[in-house]
């Protein structure tokens, strides 16, 4: 068997050497790689950009941040409502009147009473009220500041999952065509007697393993965009997206955003929490204190003097044990939960600190690697098998399996990328952005 494999043409039938082919089979490998296909892309109308979907998402009105809005203008007419007084009690009497008779000419006591109560709260409670009103609805404007801290989450990570479907979906379709390519070299060579069944065989089987491979990579590309039609809206999310995986804004050092944790809205959230609990113990020492209101009453008599009554009632509280003092260590309790919770919040933003930055930290080593050494070794090994075809000293299935080790170093080169841009995004979450 001469050093030369020759091919036929379909069109014409003139032998093609296989060095040519090679050379095409090389060409098309270049093309495949990711760094290729970012320094061609350009830019392109209507593409969805990782940032316009993030700010889609957050004008989107989701009902969630509604809610939490509602919730804390509720509270606020809440403070200023519980911090009036009380509606004073008018009441309407006739009184004295003669059992005997029901005449009520006939007493000189008897009178038409006509009275007003006005009650005033123990100590500080109105203005201690309104104070927990107001924390109780600053927690819901951190927890609505926390949603949208979410949906900007939610939204890369969705974007970046479809991402990466699409990018190992043309990766694939490459792939795919070089193989094609193949499966022509083995029927020709088989059909000249230079090659065997098998290789004719296996090629057709590695063509519809990528066709079926293919089918599961829009499977689940279509599932992303519904992800992403749920944030963005249907129309949105069927936007083609860019070539290039996009640059996220930078974070601090581990120490610097470890420190800055504590205001982070999950954190801000319990604080707010605390305060309205710390005024709840605050109303529960105002039980000890004396409560108080004042009547005036007004007697009017027909034919003679009116009488006229003003006094004060009290409430004092002097059975305090299963009372007050409950009460007053029931809130004591609820404070130190919340306490309790904050720990446990603060604790549980570390650990996905840590997490999120190892992952960071090693997935941009196993990048390095990939690009300096993994991507150029498989492509090195695509082109010995080749040539080690070409002189036999290498089989026709493992030029195949040559080239499919490029498509797999490839897409995982790609996952790689995509992961630690979603590492990324989560230590943006707990960072937190200027909008």
């Amino acid at each position: 068997m001469p050093p030369l494999i020759k091919f036929y043409s379909r069109e014409n039938e003139a032998p093609m050497p296989i060095q040519k082919f090679a050379i095409v089979i090389i060409a098309i490998a270049c093309s495949a790689s990711p760094s290729a296909a970012q320094s061609q892309d350009a830019p392109a109308p209507n593409r969805l950009e990782l940032a316009q979907s993030v700010a889609i998402a957050l004008a989107a009105n989701d009902p969630t941040i509604a809610l939490f809005e509602e919730r804390a203008l509720a509270l606020e007419d809440r403070a200023i409502a519980d911090s009036q007084l009380p509606d004073p009690v008018f009441s309407t009497r006739m009184q004295s009147i003669p059992l005997s008779s029901f005449d009520i000419n006939r007493e000189p006591m008897t009178q038409l009473a006509l009275g007003v109560r006005q009650s005033f709260p123990k100590g500080k409670s109105r203005a201690l009220t309104r104070q927990k009103r107001l924390a109780e609805a600053l927690a819901e404007r951190h927890n609505k500041e926390l949603r949208n801290r979410e949906i900007s989450l939610q939204t890369r990570q969705v974007w970046l999952e479809l991402f990466y479907w699409k990018q190992a979906k043309r990766i694939t379709q490459q792939t795919q065509t070089k193989v094609e390519e193949l499966r022509e070299v083995s029927e020709t060579n088989y059909a000249n007697g230079r090659g065997s069944a098998q290789n004719v065989l296996r090629v057709d089987l590695e063509v519809s393993l990528l066709a079926t491979k293919l089918i599961g990579l829009d499977r689940q590309a279509d599932l992303s965009r519904v992800n992403l039609s749920r944030l963005i809206g249907i129309a949105n999310a069927a936007r083609p997206l860019p070539d290039v995986l996009p640059t996220l804004p930078p974070f601090p050092t581990a120490t610097e955003m470890q420190s800055n944790l504590v205001r982070h809205p999950s954190v801000k959230v319990i604080d707010a929490m605390i305060t309205a609990r710390d005024r709840d113990i605050d109303l529960a020492n105002q039980q000890y204190k004396p409560g108080f209101s004042i009547d005036a009453a007004y007697g009017l008599r027909d034919s003679r003097s009116d009488f006229g009554s003003i006094g004060v009632s009290y409430s004092i509280p002097l059975f305090t044990k299963n009372r007050q003092d409950r009460s007053l260590s029931a809130t004591r309790h609820l404070r130190s939960s919340a306490r309790l919770a904050r720990s446990a919040q603060l604790l549980e933003l570390n650990r996905q600190l840590g997490r999120h930055f190892a992952d960071w930290t090693r997935l941009d080593e196993h990048i390095n690697l990939y690009e300096t050494e993994v991507i150029g070794r498989a492509t090195d090994t695509a082109e010995a098998a080749m040539l080690a075809y070409e002189t036999e000293a290498a089989d026709f299935a493992e030029l195949v399996r040559a080239e499919l080790a490029v498509l797999d170093t490839e897409l995982a080169l790609i996952r790689l990328q995509v992961d630690q841009t979603k590492a990324h995004a989560a230590l943006l979450f707990l960072k937190g952005e200027k909008s």
